[in-house]
């Protein structure tokens, strides 16, 4: 069942995968949500410098993650919090391989990718490069949208059983980049395509892509086929929550942050004091003082955004019978008694509440008890800041595969939600 929400929102799954096609890094996240923010009339402000005292509708980013907010007339805080980054292959410090008298780059796995999903596929890379720049250390972003690496599978006929291999992370999922006569290094070629001289690369952020496009697909269109939905679902969404809504009492606040999928624990992970100290800037711009800025965090709410698991027509077994969540059955409240996720149910209620406030449907989520749950920043942040959170997502099937699978009416549904709560 799918509902259409009562709260107008500009999302959808085209919407979504257009978002996702432009943002194949975290970096590439931000720079594709910071766009849209300017669009809006959103400042960026830079946490070396001082802040204006009217910051009204202001963001920051700091690497991977970015945190915006449209200040309301009240102290408390609305957070829909997010993360950027999502499981793939990276480049290791020295990449280039030879091996079979093949070119080939050396490629870690980042986070819990689904490694047999990203063999056979066409790959590009992307992320941040960081050079010299006369007597300072400047940096880009690179884009490479071309098929320029590919992760070949072994022949079933080389296979022990016929069955399949697992690929070994450290062996088996390095990329293939070429023959060996004339292929260029691979830092050389991707800094002469972001339009810098080799000589000046200094470091590297890259990681390869799935270059096939976001599509929606099924026989009525229904559904959205697309890379990278788990976690950027929930960028687009509460984005678009962010700029459909209108300013409330509290002060609305968008945070999405990279390293999520190995643990937060980063400069500017969920476990950082990103979070923490951009909310107490805000307090401090607007005249108050270290105690109002904690008063503020007693009475606000986090809303922890991460996708669900839809329950898997060809694996239901491998889900709890009681809690069977549908593509297109509306946003997703996540429980877990070993706070593997932070609901309680005060948050359980207030969500339930933006839910019913958005006229969309609200599914509840629980893991099996006989497999290992996974996490999100919602513990984290809980954790760090103190605020009540609570955990959600939206539905969807193959997370952490290089390529996912959602509803589409899911989307709007999910951003409707995220409104209404930034509303309450």
């Amino acid at each position: 069942m799918s509902a259409s929400p009562k709260i107008s929102t500009s999302a959808s799954a085209a919407g979504l995968g257009e978002f996702i096609d432009a943002s194949p890094s975290p970096f590439h996240v931000c720079a594709t949500v910071a766009r849209e923010l300017e669009n809006a009339g959103y400042t960026r402000l830079f946490e070396e410098q001082a802040w204006p005292a009217a910051s009204s509708k202001s963001y920051v980013i700091r690497g991977g993650s970015i945190i915006a907010w449209e200040t309301g007339g009240g102290p408390a805080f609305r957070i829909v919090g997010g993360h950027t980054d999502s499981p793939n292959l990276r480049l290791k410090q020295h990449p280039d391989l030879m091996s079979a008298g093949l070119a080939m780059i050396a490629l870690e796995p980042y986070g819990g990718a689904w490694l047999n999903s990203w063999l056979d596929r066409d790959l590009g890379l992307s992320g941040r490069l960081a050079y010299r720049s006369g007597d300072r250390v400047a940096h880009t972003l690179v884009h490479v949208t071309e098929a320029v690496v590919r992760v070949p599978q072994l022949a079933i006929h080389l296979s022990e059983d016929r069955k399949g291999v697992s690929p070994d992370p450290q062996r088996h999922v390095n990329g293939l980049w070429g023959l060996d006569g004339g292929t260029p290094d691979v830092l050389g070629w991707v800094a002469e395509y972001a339009g810098i001289d080799p000589d000046a690369l200094l470091g590297w952020e890259l990681m390869t892509h799935d270059i096939a496009p976001s599509a929606v697909i099924g026989a009525a269109e229904n559904l959205l086929s697309a890379p990278r939905l788990d976690n950027q679902g929930t960028c687009y969404a509460g984005l678009r929550a962010l700029l459909d809504g209108s300013s409330s009492a509290h002060t609305r606040v968008l945070a999405l942050f990279d390293h999520e999928e190995v643990g937060s624990g980063s400069e500017r992970g969920a476990a950082s004091d990103f979070l923490a100290s951009i909310c107490e800037r805000i307090v401090l711009a607007r005249g108050g003082s270290r105690s109002d800025y904690l008063q503020a965090m007693a009475a606000s709410v986090c809303l922890s955004g991460d996708m669900a698991h839809a329950t898997h027509p060809n694996y239901p077994e491998r889900h709890e019978p009681g809690h069977r969540i549908s593509i297109g059955g509306g946003p997703v409240l996540k429980v877990n008694q070993n706070l593997r996720y932070a609901s309680d149910a005060l948050g359980e209620a207030i969500f339930a509440m933006a839910c019913d406030d958005a006229g969309v449907p609200m599914q509840r989520y629980v893991h099996r008890a006989d497999l290992p749950c996974g996490s999100t920043i919602g513990p984290i942040t809980a954790t760090r800041t103190g605020l009540t959170t609570i955990d959600v997502g939206a539905p969807q099937l193959a997370m952490h595969s290089a390529r996912e699978l959602m509803g589409a009416a899911d989307v709007p549904m999910y951003s409707a939600a995220l409104q209404a709560f930034l509303a309450q």
